[in-house]
């Protein structure tokens, strides 16, 4: 390996990597206390996924409700695998994780009583969920928590968690002004999801799994990524591509029900709840319509809602773009991938295995979300998490710090469009032995084809190169890198569980197995390929949920 050029250095008590829920949240409770911190955010202000969440915050709501029914609806979307203890920790934790976001400035939409108005998702026995701006949640909790002012460098991905032997030393980075580093006892990656392993998806476009691969290269270890939830409403259109903008549950939640191509209900007879099914259930639900009648598409009919442009703005607009009035018109929705269930393994105070490595929001695995998430339990997480890493991130100020040296390295990487469409054919909604076989042999041929490739960290650009340009190439770069080692530790988890629990599907498995009710845990060996773990095995149900 050959030494890098550093362009940069800087110092904090704690590296916040993604500017979402839970690394903003988690950056302004830290500076409250007294640390240093500095977030590094890919993109601008906006572009995360937090910006995105229409349905809102599930919080325990002050009457006809309790904790315990939460949890209740938690664990019985999660299939088997979500963690009681933490869940019930986590859930506790909302009402007063909600109170500091509204002390910040967040306004959440009031019913005719002057209350905080709430609405009932799938999953959820009550109405519980807060929302503003009718269906522009996330906006207005970005809005107000970008509004804190915290120091940011914008346009700066990382490269590597550098560790020493006790822990996390700093974050190498790249940016407009190169390669640099920060040095750091502590780093808390909240980089968001890996929706774009997928040609659809509701991500934004930066969600590439940098979290994922940055942890696993650090020592860190990851579960429960074969759990991806496809979430069943996404706007569809023909021939669309990218990220696409999803029908909010809460439409379902206010009356709206999903019919298909010959005008007959998808969800009738199919679960209790009817179409307020849990998401994996719908979105199975809506998969199996299409292969019957040969659609790629079924319909969202919520005509019936009074006022539907004035609850839901931000859909209706997004229809309205596409030709539809949804006051008037069926809304055509497929399922599109959405929310990683797994993640890197953290306890409820963010914490992984590697002393100073943290993580929070979606890229973590606190064990709240299980083997498929609740509706709205995102938001909720990441508000109380990335809190509670603000406070543990205290834990470090006397560690040992400092980035010495910066070497070369090579990220083995596949062409994202190549990836996508392997995933999204073979690790889908529906998955199955010979697929997951296929897809895994072609992106190991891939990637044994593409070792030769440019090494990520320290290629010299070419003297045409702007800063600018070169930044965008590298980080790029990384991302494939970090969605190619991701595919491969998803498809090994999803080969691993044969049956089908949650939000993975095994058409040749179709039922869940007792024996496989426990986490699948993976890291990475000293040659960085992906290893199983012992399982990570959830208490009994029964001796914990009332």
């Amino acid at each position: 390996m050959t030494s890098v050029s550093i362009g940069w250095e800087a110092e904090a008590d704690l590296v916040v990597i993604g500017g979402g829920v839970a690394g903003l949240t988690a950056a302004r409770t830290a500076s409250l206390r007294g640390l240093r911190v500095l977030i590094l955010s890919k993109g601008g202000p906006t572009d995360t996924a937090t910006q995105y969440a229409q349905g809102g915050i599930a919080v325990v709501a002050p009457q006809e409700d309790s904790v315990d029914s939460h949890v209740r609806d938690t664990v019985e979307a999660g299939a088997g695998l979500v963690d009681v203890e933490a869940t019930r920790s986590i859930v506790e934790g909302g009402q007063d994780a909600v109170a500091a976001l509204t002390d910040l400035g967040a306004v959440f939409d009031l019913g005719r009583d002057g209350q905080i108005s709430r609405t009932r998702e799938g999953g959820h026995s009550t109405r519980r969920i807060i929302h503003a701006g009718g269906d522009a949640t996330g906006a207005e909790v970005q809005r107000a928590l970008n509004a804190a002012g915290l120091p940011v460098i914008f346009g700066a991905a990382a490269c590597e968690v550098v560790t020493g032997p006790t822990g996390v030393r700093g974050v190498v980075a790249v940016s407009e002004r190169g390669f640099g580093v920060v040095h750091a006892p502590a780093v808390l990656l909240a980089t968001g999801g890996l929706g774009q392993l997928y040609a659809l998806s509701t991500n934004p476009p930066g969600a590439t799994a940098d979290g994922i691969a940055l942890a696993l290269r650090a020592g860190a270890s990851v579960a429960d990524l074969e759990f991806v939830q496809f979430h069943p409403t996404v706007l569809f259109t023909p021939g669309g591509l990218g990220r696409r903008p999803l029908i909010s549950e809460a439409v379902r939640g206010e009356g709206a029900t999903l019919v298909d191509s010959e005008g007959d209900s998808v969800m009738d007879g199919l679960h209790p709840r009817g179409d307020l099914a849990p998401r994996d259930v719908v979105s199975r639900a809506i998969s199996a319509r299409m292969r019957t009648l040969g659609t790629d598409h079924v319909f969202l009919d919520g005509r019936a809602i009074a006022g539907f442009a004035q609850r839901f703005p931000t859909i209706t607009a997004s229809c309205l773009a596409a030709g539809i009035d949804p006051s008037t018109q069926l809304i055509p929705v497929a399922p599109a991938a959405h929310y990683q269930c797994g993640g890197v393994v953290t306890d409820t105070h963010g914490r992984t295995g590697v002393p100073g490595l943290y993580a929070a929001g979606e890229v973590a695995r606190t064990g709240l979300h299980g083997a498929n998430r609740l509706a709205s339990n995102s938001l909720l997480e990441g508000l109380v998490v990335g809190e509670r890493v603000g406070f543990a991130a205290t834990e470090r100020l006397e560690a040992k710090r400092g980035v010495a040296d910066i070497h070369s390295y090579r990220m083995p990487r596949v062409d994202r469009l190549a990836l996508q469409q392997v995933m999204t054919a073979q690790a889908a909604v529906v998955r199955d032995h010979d697929g997951l076989a296929d897809a895994t042999k072609s992106l190991e041929r891939a990637v044994l084809r593409n070792m030769s490739s440019r090494v990520t960290n320290g290629d010299k650009p070419a003297a045409s190169s702007a800063p600018k340009d070169l930044a965008a190439q590298r980080i790029s770069e990384l991302e494939d890198g970090a969605l190619t080692l991701t595919a491969r530790v998803l498809l090994l988890a999803a080969a691993a569980r044969t049956e089908s629990r949650g939000c993975h599907t095994r058409s040749d498995y179709p039922e869940p197995v007792e024996a496989l009710r426990h986490s699948i845990s993976i890291s990475l060996d000293s040659d960085g390929h992906p290893n199983l773990e012992a399982p990570i095995i959830p208490a009994d149900l029964a001796l914990t949920i009332p």
